[in-house]
């Protein structure tokens, strides 16, 4: 198949797309990228990037467009969003390579995915949404919008519009499709569920060194919904403990609020929160651990999802201590690799003691069990193959 991707963001920014993208590239596709030029994290236009706007990544042909690069403030971010759809609708409009099928990834914003609308009606082709994130509900889950907005109102019209113009949507959590059927009123829509792979890393580096006998480690945003404030308080209660040490890692509107919190308690003996690190550093976090910790607020559809941390915990054979409902409690549930808990500060701390508890027998047998279900259920190639699948269907209706 020849298939056209679009999505605001690729490698070198990390996204799993890029990793779908060179693997479809191995089973034999044709396959082309439209995006952004990479600026995510990085508050600026990677400098070596300024002027590239076509280059070849692992056999993916990928056109750059240009945008405003996403700083720290809310301002840059809209014009960071605006500009790539405008820059991308403009680049389709004089695109005349003709594909088989378009996929296009939606993380936030979703009106990111307009410009693989408008070729797939140019050109009568079927198109696909990779659906990670769901518009207009992010925007509510992080404060960003108030539901009973006028904000709010034109955001939910807008991203209706835009998933009904989709043929098809696979959506990375199965209780999305619950939140398309009630909140959106879009029963009609073709779903599937495709989860998404747990991202590649360029190089393994050595495990970290710690310096405590019993370690977790948390990494990934550092916000309400994941519930820090909880953890931290979790950590202040296990302050006694002479042999544990919570090792959190990544960044977000808590960040600064978590630093402070470590100082004002004296909890430098027991949570250490290194900030954001790239991968391959997290990775080393990991592969010393004795625990991974995942956590998900409960409550609305957010509430419910799978947060990608959880499908790139179970690759490390180590075991989890789960603070979530919905889907991603139902995957720990069927690995059985995991002890789940509570979300309030004393179930997470006890769940801490139980899991240090264990015999390092009964961690390594909860280890294997999530690492078996990974390579079963969210292995880059079986994901791939999943999409693959789809896309032909699509191509063949």
């Amino acid at each position: 198949m020849k298939i056209l991707i679009v999505s605001q963001y690729y490698y070198p920014e990390r996204f799993t797309i890029s990793d779908i993208a060179s693997q479809l590239v191995k089973l034999g596709h044709d396959v082309s990228v439209i995006t952004g030029k990479p600026n995510y994290c990085y508050n600026e236009i990677i400098p070596e990037y300024v002027n590239v706007n076509y280059e070849v990544i692992n056999g993916v042909k990928v056109h750059r467009v240009n945008l405003y690069p996403r700083k720290q403030t809310r301002l840059s971010i809209y014009r960071n969003y605006l500009s790539f759809y405008f820059s991308a609708k403009r680049f389709v409009r004089n695109f005349k390579e003709k594909f088989d099928v378009v996929l296009s990834v939606s993380l936030s914003p979703v009106i990111s995915i307009a410009p693989a609308i408008l070729y797939a009606k140019k050109h009568q082709v079927p198109h696909a949404l990779y659906c990670l994130d769901l518009w207009p509900e992010s925007t509510v889950v992080t404060g960003a919008v108030k539901k009973d907005s006028f904000i709010y109102k034109i955001l939910y019209r807008w991203s209706k519009n835009l998933y009904l113009k989709c043929d098809q949507i696979l959506v990375s959590s199965p209780s999305f499709v619950s939140y398309f059927h009630d909140v959106l009123n879009l029963k009609d829509k073709l779903f599937t569920y495709v989860p998404q792979p747990a991202l590649l890393t360029k190089e393994v580096r050595k495990p970290a060194q710690f310096h405590k006998k019993y370690n977790c480690v948390y990494v990934g945003n550092i916000g309400q919904i994941q519930l820090i404030e909880e953890l931290a308080s979790a950590a202040k209660l296990l302050k006694e403990e002479k042999d544990i040490m919570i090792h959190i890692a990544g960044m977000g509107a808590l960040s600064e609020q978590l630093i402070n919190y470590i100082k004002e308690e004296k909890l430098e003996d027991v949570l250490k929160y290194y900030g954001p690190l790239h991968l391959e550093d997290t990775e080393s976090l990991y592969q010393s651990a004795d625990a991974l910790i995942v956590t998900l607020k409960e409550g609305g559809t957010v509430g419910k999802t799978i947060p990608n941390k959880l499908i790139h915990y179970l690759k490390f054979k180590k075991p989890i201590i789960g603070v979530l409902e919905g889907d991603g409690k139902d995957i720990l549930n069927a690995t059985g690799g995991a002890l789940l808990t509570k979300q309030t500060p004393k179930d997470i701390a006890e769940s801490i003691l139980k899991m240090k508890s264990l015999s390092n027998e009964e961690k390594a047998k909860m280890g294997l069990r999530n690492y078996e279900y990974y390579l079963k259920h969210f292995s880059l190639e079986v994901i791939t193959s999943q999409i693959e699948n789809q896309l032909e269907s699509l191509r063949k209706a």
